[in-house]
């Protein structure tokens, strides 16, 4: 079941939901807006292999914002630290974000119970688009749990900013573990 919105603020006020800083203007129906970041990252060029850590560039958006190019991935984050240990977070772009092309969530729409930060967004446009830091551009969604509550506790925990993937620690443990 899906929290309202009156119902997300009230979880904020009591402190089972986090979202810092809290707008009461970025309420919705069922979700709460949130704002990209001023840090972007891209992959620096060439083939990317799971099995190892892979450098990544530092863009900030300025005042006069950043022009997204076509087909290229940029990591993006919440301005907000958003979490909670007593519901499950996803979220989606806003639809008139969109609208204009521009995806923020290619796969990964749901996040643990029990992670609280900055999410790391996979931003994609379809045209060249021009974004500014503090823009909405989605909204998070919680969800009511059924059963024993495990909270994650992994990698990505306490995320400042854009994290770039952090799958090449998941083989170094298989390699441990043989």
């Amino acid at each position: 079941m899906i929290l309202t919105g009156s119902e997300i603020t009230r979880r904020v006020q009591s402190g089972e939901i986090v979202i810092s800083p809290f707008r009461e203007e970025n309420v919705n129906p069922n979700s709460y807006n949130f704002t990209l970041s001023s840090t972007l990252r891209v992959y620096e060029e060439g083939e990317i292999d799971v099995r190892k850590e892979k450098e990544t560039k530092t863009i900030e958006i300025g005042e006069g914002g950043y022009v997204l190019q076509p087909r290229r991935l940029y990591l993006a984050s919440t301005t907000e630290i958003i979490g909670s240990h007593h519901f499950v977070p996803s979220y989606a772009a806003r639809s008139s974000v969109a609208r204009l092309g521009m995806f923020i969530n290619l796969s990964a729409p749901f996040g643990d119970i029990g992670f609280v930060g900055n999410w790391t967004l996979q931003l994609l446009a379809i045209n060249q688009i021009r974004v500014y830091a503090g823009m909405t551009v989605g909204q998070m969604m919680f969800w009511k749990v059924r059963g024993e509550i495990e909270l994650y506790n992994g990698k990505y925990q306490g995320a400042k900013g854009p994290i770039a993937s952090q799958i090449f620690k998941d083989f170094a443990v298989l390699q441990h573990e043989r």
